[in-house]
């Protein structure tokens, strides 16, 4: 039987695939809007085809990091003291992408939606890059003392692993934002969408296949958890070709579901990875945090655990229902301001 501590430990995991998956194609939408938006019309519509839904998303991550606060007080607190910069960076970005998304359409000036339309697109990329990038050091190890405290320089942040981690993610987000747009949008767009996420999966290819080699060479998640990871890998491969395939057939639905499952599967691994660390001291292994020396007292994660399984199902089922009353196509006769 699984431990409250354990229990835990996959309810985190199980809010940063929901975070990365949903919230993903928002980032990736966020980026294409400059790309694929040949008018302010269809960048209007791109950005409608996320209207309803990137605040809700965004809840996740807010989740995630309020179970990491409370289930697993130290982690929260090395990770982000440690993090304090890139953290507040992406802070700051998400905020300036959802001021964008409602100030956009307030003025009918071309300089004033220009301006918001760059913060939206280094809104939407900013965030995706600078978590891939502490995933990858969660990955690699940081410098953790005996008291739990990281005292990490530039370099033990930004180096070529966790550069190489953070576009991987940006550009995987960006991808699967396209496969959503196929799905939400009709015509030339549609087919532009579709066109340029199939010559993005190339060097996606390469870049996960790049990450994926330096995640062996260069950490020990694969000594300690070589064989389900390399099922996943598999798994994940499988995926992406899959995403290809269909994407190639027009098969929106399912290419979608394709890439989402290798973010899926990306982010499992990086749990499965880690566990029972919750994150890896560079220093010397008996100072890693781990899910039982970073966790709050069996009280404590008693009572939450009652709560959450309270307030789960009233979460999901707004959110369900928030995709279902709003899974129509965007064109741009509509002239909505989300």
């Amino acid at each position: 039987m699984l431990s409250l501590n354990e229990l835990w430990f996959i309810l985190v995991a199980v809010l940063f695939v929901g975070f990365f998956f949903l919230e993903g194609f928002d980032f990736g939408v966020g980026m294409s809007a400059s790309l694929l938006g040949k008018t302010d019309g269809q960048r209007r519509v791109l950005i409608n085809s996320i209207g309803p839904f990137w605040d809700a998303n965004e809840v996740w991550l807010l989740t995630a990091g309020g179970a990491m606060f409370a289930a697993f007080p130290n982690w929260y607190a090395t990770l982000f003291s440690g993090f304090n910069t890139p953290l507040v960076v992406l802070l700051l970005a998400l905020i300036g992408r959802g001021v964008a998304f409602e100030f956009r359409g307030k003025v009918d000036s071309r300089r004033w939606k220009k301006t918001w339309d760059g913060v939206i697109f280094m809104g939407s990329l900013l965030p995706p890059f600078l978590l891939g990038v502490v995933f990858a050091c969660l990955l690699k190890g940081l410098p953790i003392d005996g008291q739990m405290e990281m005292r990490a320089g530039l370099f033990d942040i930004v180096n070529i692993y966790s550069v190489i981690g953070g576009v991987t993610v940006t550009v995987l987000c960006l991808v699967h934002g396209l496969m959503f747009t196929t799905l939400r949008t009709t015509g030339d767009l549609q087919d532009r969408a579709r066109a340029l996420g199939g010559r993005l999966l190339i060097p996606l290819a390469g870049l996960l296949a790049v990450f994926g080699a330096m995640t062996y060479a260069m950490t020990d998640v694969f000594q300690v958890r070589g064989a389900i990871l390399t099922v996943m890998a598999v798994a994940g491969v499988a995926a992406f070709v899959l995403a290809g395939a269909f994407n190639a057939k027009k098969k929106d639905g399912w290419a979608f579901g394709m890439t989402g499952a290798v973010i899926a599967l990306a982010i499992v691994a990086v749990f499965i990875g880690l566990f029972p660390r919750v994150m890896i001291s560079s220093i010397d292994s008996a100072f890693n945090l781990t899910i039982h020396n970073a966790a709050s007292g069996p009280y404590s994660l008693t009572v939450m655990t009652y709560v959450a399984l309270g307030l789960l199902p009233f979460v999901l089922g707004y959110q369900i229902w928030s995709y279902f009353v709003f899974h129509k196509r965007v064109h741009e006769k509509q002239h909505l301001e989300y």
